[in-house]
């Protein structure tokens, strides 16, 4: 197993790894849609944001360069940990309209202590020759930014590549003509569904580097075990929003659950702070109840695996179980096991 625990040291304290951070929609015209979480969820003093999204809604960064923390605008605690990635997600389908330097700017004003550089994601549509040029021209994002970054921020540079060898390639040139924290791996949502392809490509990510690796957009339920297994040292999920909205239940071991399909019964089967006072009726009615819990059960997630690492148990054995439900999932755990196996 390639599971490991490491501590970083950032401008708002000490941050214990792996960790999940939640995305914030802060500057998104849907507002920001995510409760109240930190310091009521121990695990999560954390939050990522989209960089672009607050720079470009004129208001609100009016307020942030005129005296307003971004913690403030956020209603969080002055020591939450940032995550700013550039917002390169929203660069699928639209022009960049960044710089390396200018997001770099922007990540310093908005005080955030982790950066991820400007790129641009792939798609499964796209030719493969224009998924190259993507490929290469994120890269060269990453080094700009690696020119111009200075301070203390923690600085990963986003890494793209549809099979192994690219992202090895793109990893090992960054390490050579860069100077970078880390590496975050992007374009992963887009292919999510094809675990064995997500499973090689994290891991030619891990053996690569040594150094801090992010997974961009997967920290659901099915997938933190498996990034935890493989070595990931964070990753970041918006899975707890979108699976409320859908009135979906996010419950540890098993996945997610229509509140319809469980409406028998009176108690939710969670006893985290959210669902342990409230009947199923009342949780369904209140989203924000239900996005709260579900960010509880993705903190839950990881600490079962935390617990069954530390007590000495047989990761895999776990694994084993937790997999054996889903056919398409197990079969991309024992691809990943057998990948780790000869590594370990």
């Amino acid at each position: 197993m390639l599971y490991r625990r490491r501590t970083l040291r950032l401008s708002h304290g000490e941050l214990e790894t792996p960790v999940l951070f939640p995305v914030r929609n802060v500057g998104k015209r849907s507002s920001d849609n995510t409760p109240p979480y930190v310091g009521s969820i121990p695990d999560l003093p954390v939050a990522m944001i989209n960089t672009r999204a607050i720079r470009n809604r004129e208001p609100m960064w009016k307020r942030l360069t005129n005296g307003v923390s971004l913690r403030e605008e956020m209603g969080v605690p002055d020591e939450t940990i940032v995550f700013a990635d550039s917002g390169g997600f929203d660069f699928s389908s639209e022009e960049v309209d960044t710089t390396p330097a200018k997001t770099l700017e922007a990540q310093q004003q908005l005080g955030a202590d982790i950066y991820g550089t400007v790129d641009i994601p792939l798609s499964r549509e796209n030719r493969a020759a224009e998924n190259q040029r993507r490929v290469n021209q994120s890269v060269e994002y990453a080094l700009e930014a690696s020119d111009e970054h200075s301070g203390d921020a923690v600085l990963l540079a986003s890494v793209h590549g549809y099979d192994p060898e690219t992202v090895r390639n793109s990893i090992a040139h960054l390490e050579k003509y860069g100077n970078f924290d880390g590496y975050a791996l992007g374009s992963m949502v887009p292919i999510r569904t094809d675990y064995k392809k997500v499973t090689k490509l994290i891991l030619a990510a891990r053996t690569a580097t040594n150094k801090h690796l992010h997974v961009y957009g997967l920290g659901g339920l099915v997938y933190q075990p498996l990034l935890l297994y493989l070595g990931v040292d964070s990753f970041d999920s918006s899975a707890f929003i979108r699976s409320a909205g859908n009135r979906n239940y996010l419950i540890p071991g098993f996945g997610g659950e229509e509140l319809r399909n469980i409406e028998a019964l009176e108690r939710l089967p969670c006893p985290c702070p959210v669902c342990g006072p409230r009947t199923l009726a009342e949780i369904r009615e209140d989203r924000s109840a239900l996005v709260q819990h579900n960010l509880w059960a993705l903190a839950t997630e990881l600490r079962r695996f935390q617990y069954v690492a530390e007590s000495g148990r047989d990761i895999e054995e776990y694994l084993d179980l937790r997999f054996n439900g889903n056919e398409v999932t197990k079969r991309a755990y024992e691809t990943a096991k057998q990948q780790v196996r000869r590594l370990t």
